[in-house]
């Protein structure tokens, strides 16, 4: 599919059937996040996929509690996968001291697209995760401590295809050419 339809595909999936994913989509999903850009290439994460069901689980349990259940859909989706925050190069590093940027962060950031877009081109459904408890998913994972998690993306076959009417700003709230001001 082109671009503008995949862009408009895409979209955050709380509700999984039960259908494996197939080993080529995951093998399409790891080159995805191995091509994807970061700041001078430093390429700064892990990708880690977890489809054995009870490791899956456990992680999926720790994106919510008894006070926060927002994310109990993580337990339907047949894979999760995390990614951590890897130490830069030395020239990113001096680059985003220097300017005051997490190039990490935007860099995770571009990877969770990638993949979360190439999931769409393939007719899996995503859904980004950033409220999980870290301690937790790094025990059951084995992730160092002193490493970080970027984030979870759950991953799976939509239990419903229907897509929602996207919610956006308006072209002229989030875009101005020239100045950050619209002129009016």
């Amino acid at each position: 599919m082109d671009f503008s339809d995949l862009t408009g595909r895409r979209q955050s999936v709380r509700s999984y059937t039960d259908s494996p994913v197939e080993n080529w989509k995951i093998d399409a999903l790891i080159e995805a996040v191995r091509l994807a850009p970061s700041a001078c290439n430093s390429q700064p994460w892990k990708l880690i996929i977890i489809e054995d069901q009870q490791k899956k689980n456990a992680v999926a349990q720790a994106t919510y509690s008894k006070l926060v259940s927002f994310n109990k859909f993580a337990v339907q989706a047949p894979v999760i996968a995390i990614l951590t925050i890897e130490r830069t190069q030395m020239i990113s590093q001096i680059g985003g001291h220097l300017k005051d940027r997490e190039f990490p962060l935007i860099d995770i950031g571009i990877a969770a697209a990638h993949f979360c877009l190439q999931a769409a081109d393939l007719g899996l459904g995503t859904c980004m995760v950033g409220w999980f408890d870290e301690d937790a998913v790094r025990e059951i994972v084995g992730i160092p401590e002193r490493k970080r998690i970027g984030l979870l993306i759950t991953l799976g076959y939509s239990a419903d295809e229907t897509l929602r009417p996207k919610l956006r700003k308006p072209r002229d709230k989030m875009c101005s050419f020239n100045s950050y001001f619209t002129r009016g």
